[in-house]
């Protein structure tokens, strides 16, 4: 993670991602599904991802009601696959789940304090 604070909000400039799935039969694939992965991960942390509940009820109905990453929030990635000769099993979402944290862990890291709360609001 390569991370800064611009106007007082989180930026992810760089992602490096590491993947093993076993044989990897079209690489370009199994990076563009970990970039679209890390691309949903990062829309979490975004400010407008709240899902709010008015009455018990989401008040979100679609995503033109929820902020989801633009290209302008998008980061450089590095996609390193480990080679493998084992049988193809497929990808799934394994971009995902590690994005917020390790947003989180950057941002922590340059500002001094612990990110706790999501979307990240850093005031």
């Amino acid at each position: 993670m390569e991370a800064s604070v611009v106007d007082g909000q989180p930026k992810l400039h760089r992602v490096t991602a590491g993947v093993h799935c076993n044989l990897a039969v079209n690489p370009r694939t199994v990076e563009a599904q970990v970039q679209g992965a890390a691309i949903m991960g990062l829309s979490t942390c975004l400010a407008g991802a709240e899902i709010t509940l008015k009455d018990g009820i989401v008040e979100q109905g679609n995503f033109s009601e929820f902020t989801v990453a633009r290209i302008t929030d998008v980061p450089e990635f590095d996609v390193n696959i480990v080679p493998s000769a084992d049988a193809p099993t497929g990808m799934g979402e394994p971009g995902l789940p590690p994005l917020a944290p390790a947003f989180a862990n950057a941002i922590s890291r340059l500002t001094g304090k612990p990110v706790r709360q999501m979307p990240f609001n850093l005031t």
